[in-house]
């Protein structure tokens, strides 16, 4: 009996802009459980991409149209995903034009949209009657959403909204479910569920055929795999680097760690060391640094007994905080805490700040201050801003980071001879040597966050917010970033503010740290390590 469920055989992977992976041969048979990996822009996401519909498989041979029993009944979770579709409703906002706060689509009837019919996709109309009675269904209970059904799609947290794509692409009846880096910026409880719902729907892979929904997991680094992965399919320089079991695989990594580690010393010197050059060798972007700086009298961020909430949903109460020139800080706590509606408070995305009493700089939120004599002072790393310039993804490279001088999404202006020079080192020092006239939309997400960071330091601003970085970073360039990190850290101009899951990812420099913590009283910590 023929178990495969997917068969190829020298196929190319192409889309409308030309061929994407030469050649490639593959099968998966039912029941196998396989995990996708390879650094940025190796092919990974090319392959992927082929797998959901959003690309081709072509015969080398016959040049035909490669079908898969998969074929458009595909749903792919993602980091990609869970942004657009906060993106949607913040574009959908209605709070302007009403006298109260727009919470937008809940859960609820996000996860109806797929099984409610065509007016479900409404969110005026009524709920279809399957809406009342959700959290009797078993794929809800899995993916651990019960409790969040009610809330606002652009209210939930990372974990929480990730969970819900999951519920929702379960109930939706595809054949096949493509986990995109499932574990980035999770919280230990929503790590621990999602490891469960990968166990119990392997489970039912074992034990359902051909008939059951298939899962290929696919992730930036090796690191915490479930213990179910049964096969490891790796792309390097768009090509098959790897195919074959997990535990071949797992003795090529642990050899390659051995031969990374002795070379990481080397390394990392030969990366500051370019880094100092970068840096060194731009006198006008020095000088600005050296206005950016501020006195150790000023705070940086003040805010006093904030409150932050909706429909009696507290995220942030009697929240009180100041940040000082220097201080580089630690944001953590769990899903659902309030940490990107704490930073969103400093970028101004939530208006909240303006009946607060909140100072940046100085200066009090909401005294005639522009949103350009904010940003000037900031450069930001967010899920929100990745979303934005993935609109305009016709940018060039080089445009890109010349726009953190600007503040904006694109480049509009007229680039000086200095900003060129800049971005050209910085593309050096990142690894994009040689490609600064590369199309932003071309790259690879986690190439694009890469550019996206080097774009936050290129100014030298007062504070980088980092809300999780390193998303999508495969350990080449999560290496590079956190050296860069450090180094910026330690320069003396910029502070950070750092939110991520991840203890490994934590600056040396980074000895303050915020911790939140909903459902106590005060609803937060304020650690300063020694």
């Amino acid at each position: 009996m023929n178990n495969n469920l997917i068969s190829l055989k020298d196929v190319r992977v192409q889309d409308l802009h030309g061929t994407k992976i030469e050649s490639l041969d593959w099968q998966m048979q039912a029941g196998e459980a396989w995990l996708v990996i390879g650094p940025n822009g190796g092919g990974k996401a090319d392959f992927l991409q082929a797998l959901a519909g959003e690309k081709q498989f072509i015969n080398n041979k016959t040049n035909k149209v490669e079908d898969t029993v998969f074929e458009k009944s595909a749903e792919t979770v993602s980091l990609e995903r869970a942004a657009l579709l906060i993106q949607e409703e913040r574009d959908l906002d209605e709070s302007e034009y009403i006298d109260k706060i727009d919470e937008g689509r809940s859960g609820r009837r996000f996860i109806c949209e797929v099984l409610g019919g065509p007016d479900a996709k409404h969110r005026h109309l009524p709920l279809p009657p399957i809406a009342s009675r959700l959290e009797t269904l078993p794929e809800v209970k899995l993916c651990g959403v019960e409790k969040i059904l009610d809330r606002g799609l652009k209210f939930m947290s990372t974990g929480e909204i990730r969970r819900t794509l999951l519920c929702r692409a379960l109930l939706s009846g595809k054949k096949l479910l493509i986990l995109s880096d499932p574990f980035a910026g999770l919280d230990a409880q929503s790590r621990s569920i999602l490891l469960e719902f990968f166990q119990t729907m392997v489970g039912r892979q074992n034990g359902g055929g051909l008939n059951g929904t298939s899962i290929i997991m696919a992730m930036e680094r090796y690191h915490e795999i479930p213990q179910t992965i049964t096969n490891v399919l790796e792309f390097t320089d768009k090509k098959i680097s790897f195919c074959g079991t997990k535990a071949e695989y797992e003795k090529i990594v642990e050899q390659r760690n051995i031969q990374k580690n002795a070379n990481r010393k080397s390394e990392k010197e030969a990366f500051l060391s370019e880094l100092s050059e970068a840096q060194n060798a731009l006198s006008q972007q020095n000088a600005v640094s050296r206005q950016n700086a501020v006195s150790a009298e000023q705070s940086l961020v003040y805010m006093n007994q904030v409150n932050v909430g909706w429909d009696g949903h507290e995220v942030l109460k009697d929240f009180s905080w100041e940040v000082l020139p220097g201080e580089h800080w630690f944001i953590r706590g769990p899903n659902g805490s309030g940490k990107t509606t704490l930073l969103e408070l400093i970028t101004g995305d939530n208006k909240q700040v303006f009946c607060n009493d909140v100072w940046l700089f100085g200066r009090k939120r909401g005294t005639g201050e522009s949103i350009w004599d904010i940003k000037k002072n900031l450069g930001i790393v967010s899920y929100r801003l990745h979303v934005e310039y993935r609109m305009v993804g016709g940018t060039e490279l080089e445009n890109v980071i010349i726009s953190g001088f600007h503040d904006s999404i694109g480049l509009y202006e007229k680039k000086t001879d200095m900003e060129i020079t800049a971005a050209k080192k910085w593309l050096k020092l990142a690894g994009f040597e040689g490609r600064e006239h590369e199309s932003f939309g071309n790259l690879s997400y986690g190439e694009q966050r890469a550019i996206l960071i080097i774009r936050a330091a290129v100014k030298s601003p007062k504070i980088m917010i980092l809300d999780e970085p390193c998303h999508g970073l495969d350990e080449q360039y999560r290496q590079k970033i956190l050296d860069l990190l450090e180094t910026v850290a330690n320069s003396g101009t910029t502070t950070l503010l750092h939110v991520t899951h991840d203890p490994t990812e934590v600056l040396e420099a980074e000895k303050h740290i915020l911790e939140l913590c909903p459902g106590e009283k005060p609803m937060y910590k304020i650690i300063v390590k020694e």
